[in-house]
Order: C-alpha cells, then sequence, then structure tokens
C-alpha cells in the first residue's frame, strides 16, 4: 500500500517507516527536518509541519492510508503549541485525508487521555475520558482523538492506538532523560509503591500500526475505535527504569519521595515558571508525578480480538536487544 508517516523522523515514525518499507510498501514521510537515512530505504521525504494544512494535503495525495504519529509530548509548555500541534495539526491530517480520498487513518494516540490521577487495574476502552488534566499533553491528545474518532461518521476509516510506555533502541526521550536524572543524582522514586505500568517495546508498537491499518482494510466495522497496546506484561514502574538503567550502565534511582511532596513541588514550580515565563520543562511536574505513582495497566483483549495483536517481543528479550545496541554504539565511539 502507498502509506504517509506524519512525524516519521521519530522514534515511533522512523520505526515504522522501516517496517513499512521492509515489507514492500511505499512510504511518504512528513517531518519538519530531513532524514536521508529513511529517504536511503526508499522513502519518500516531504519537508513540512502539520499546522501547514497545505503542507499535509501535499503530502496525503495518493495515499491509501495515513499513519498520524506526530505530536508535541511532555508535561509541561505552551498550551497554545500543544494546541496548534495536537489539535490543529490532527484536524489537518483529517481534512487532508478527506479531500486526497485517504482510505484509512490510524492515529497514535496515548492512555493519558483517561487518566484521572487514580489507579488503572486492567480496565478497557469503555473507561471514558478524563475530566480534568494536569497538562496540556493529555488533554490535546484527547481532544485530537475525539477529532479522529467522529470522523470515522464522515467516511473516513479511523483507528485510534494507545500504546503506553514506549521503549527500545533508538529511544531520544524516555531512556536518556531517565539516564541524564540518575547521573545527576535528581532520579527519586516518587511514593512507597512501585506501582504496576503498562509498557510497549518498539517493535510491538510498530506491529500494532501495522496490523491496525490492515484490519480498517478488511472491516469498516472497526473504524471509529480506540485500542489500548501493550507488551501485555505489566510491570512496577521503578522496576522497569531500574531494569532499563541497568541494561545501559546508566545510574541507579535514589530513595523515594512521598508522591504528596513531589506533587506539591511539581505545582510550586510549575506556577513559578509560568510567573516569570519560564518555557523550559520543570525537573518535576504534577502530571509526571500522577503517573508515576498511579498504576497504569489495561486490558487489551480488544485489541488481540480484532486486531490479532500479540506481543510478539517480551520485556526481557526487549531488554537484551537494547544492551546489545547500546554496547554497539559504545564499541563505536
Amino acid at each position: 500500500m502507498r502509506a504517509l508517516v506524519t512525524g516519521g523522523g521519530g522514534f515511533l515514525g522512523s520505526n515504522l517507516v522501516r517496517a513499512l518499507r521492509a515489507r514492500g510498501d511505499a512510504v511518504c514521510v512528513l517531518a519538519r527536518g530531513l532524514y536521508p537515512e529513511l529517504e536511503a530505504l526508499g522513502a519518500r521525504a516531504v519537508q513540512g509541519d502539520i499546522r501547514d494544512a497545505a503542507a499535509v494535503t501535499h503530502a496525503a495525495e495518493g495515499m491509501d492510508v495515513v499513519f498520524h504519529a506526530a505530536a508535541k509530548a511532555g508535561g509541561w509548555g505552551d498550551p497554545r503549541e500543544f494546541e496548534s500541534i495536537n489539535v490543529k495539526g490532527t484536524d489537518n491530517v483529517v481534512a487532508a485525508c478527506v479531500a486526497s480520498r485517504v482510505a484509512a487513518l490510524v492515529y497514535t494516540s496515548s492512555p493519558s487521555v483517561v487518566h484521572a490521577s487514580r489507579d488503572i487495574l486492567g480496565e478497557d476502552e469503555s473507561i471514558p475520558y478524563a475530566t480534568h488534566f494536569t497538562a496540556q499533553y493529555p488533554r490535546t491528545k484527547a481532544l485530537a482523538e475525539q477529532v479522529v474518532r467522529r470522523a470515522s461518521a464522515d467516511g473516513l476509516r479511523t483507528l485510534s492506538l494507545r500504546p503506553h510506555f514506549i521503549w527500545g533502541p533508538g529511544d531520544r526521550h524516555i531512556l536518556p532523560r531517565l539516564v541524564a536524572r540518575a547521573k545527576a543524582g535528581r532520579l527519586r522514586q516518587i511514593g512507597g509503591h512501585d506501582v504496576l505500568t503498562d509498557t510497549i517495546y518498539i517493535d510491538n508498537c510498530v506491529d500494532a500500526h501495522l496490523l491496525a491499518a490492515d484490519a480498517l482494510a478488511r472491516n469498516a466495522d472497526l473504524s471509529g475505535r480506540a485500542y489500548f497496546v501493550s507488551d501485555d506484561a505489566p510491570i512496577g514502574v521503578w522496576t522497569m527504569a531500574r531494569r532499563l538503567l541497568a541494561t545501559v550502565d546508566g545510574g541507579t534511582v535514589g530513595a523515594p519521595v512521598p508522591a504528596w511532596l513531589a506533587y506539591a513541588v511539581g505545582g510550586v514550580l510549575e506556577a513559578s515558571y509560568a510567573a516569570f515565563g519560564v518555557s523550559r520543562e520543570p525537573f518535576i511536574t504534577r502530571f509526571a508525578v500522577s503517573e508515576l505513582s498511579h498504576a497504569q495497566w489495561f486490558d487489551i483483549s480488544a485489541a488481540k480480538r480484532d486486531l490479532a495483536y500479540a506481543a510478539r517481543v517480551t520485556i526481557d528479550e526487549g531488554l537484551e536487544r537494547l544492551m546489545r545496541e547500546s554496547r554497539r554504539a559504545a564499541d563505536a565511539k
């Protein structure tokens, strides 16, 4: 098929491009930067921003499916920027799909759209959207997911995936931040409990996206739905952090601090940064504290049933792959 990947230069997007090319699909990448390594695989690159409706429409022309993975993430930032990228950008993607008669849209959402600062223990997709958010990222991702789901009523086949804690070789966000904070002595366990969380290894996440597109092509009745996807093996969030750090010799997690105290500090820092116009993210935010101190694992039976999804890479195997890649990178220096 002919596939467009928005955010094709990112961690998920670039791996999705590689998988699509490996199975023989024609791929176009829409990204703000240039990625010659993806062009070397045979992908066509369109340099542009999803906030530019004309650029998105141009990139979507002639496509069979669009994988919309571009987003602004983080627990802090200008609300207008989150809104323009995550919501308006998704509006542009949907409009481009309709204008270009694209058959299907697979949207990369997030479980944070239902996170309401409480433990989530094995719930499924019937859980409602949160009504209160401590950060712009989950709020705007929830709005964007609803844009995508509503578009299915207008004839565009859509499906939203909610992967949590995407990890693996090539990650430029979660692991590097863990390592930087651990080595600086600023990584402390939040709360006294090692709460269970879902994770998803990068190859499993890519598989879920490909399966979603294939399922939409076969069954229009799936359109408009959202699915949780994971490694299907809930693990303690701090156990996972320690295992990741050990895999890359990245330092250790410090002694626990009470979750209420960390949350209060995050609130004070956010208020101070807002008052003084500081754009960088505080070292701790209320959103991060809430995510790290509440259990978050989901029933993925629906993805198994409707998408034929299965996590083919276990956490142990993924950590072994990450260790090998880390050692190769160290030897190459």
